[in-house]
């Protein structure tokens, strides 16, 4: 009975999901387009209409995260999105002394909050761990502690 208008309901939330996507309305856009199709064949009553389309949606959306549960998405770079963790393995400067087990040290152009054994000023130490905000630092031997002018 009211095919069409489910029909355009489904076409409207499959279209949002291009403008606000986060892998929902798309599920619920299937249902409604489902809705329709099976009102314009078999002319159902409102109330079944919407039954149908209440079990349908619940039917996709379950579908729909068992389907992104499975395939995972694999990025090229999976510390993207932690900051701290991408620096672990770098050789880094002292700022303002490791004293009490805090400091502060110079990566690239900015300072960070460390914490790690007794270091003075000027003393080259590794970011062996992140914890929050907070670089874990352990000195790095002298023999091989980098230039200057490596970037760092």
């Amino acid at each position: 009975m009211y095919g069409w208008i489910w029909l355009i309901a489904g076409l409207v939330l499959t279209g949002a999901e291009l403008v606000a996507p986060g892998v929902f309305l798309i599920w619920l856009g299937a249902a409604a387009l489902f809705t329709g199709a099976i009102s314009l064949l078999f002319g159902l009553p409102l109330s079944a209409e919407f039954a149908l389309f209440a079990v349908s949606a619940f039917l996709t959306v379950f579908a729909g995260r068992a389907l992104a549960q499975r395939a995972p998405i694999i990025s090229d770079d999976p510390l993207l999105n932690e900051r701290t963790a991408r620096l672990i393995g770098r050789k880094v400067i002292v700022v303002e002394a490791l004293q009490g087990g805090e400091g502060r040290v110079r990566v690239s152009d900015g300072v960070w909050s460390a914490i790690g054994p007794e270091a003075a000023v000027g003393t080259w130490v590794e970011v062996v761990a992140a914890h929050g905000a907070r670089l874990v630092v352990e000195p790095v031997p002298p023999d091989v502690q980098p230039r200057l002018s490596e970037g760092n």
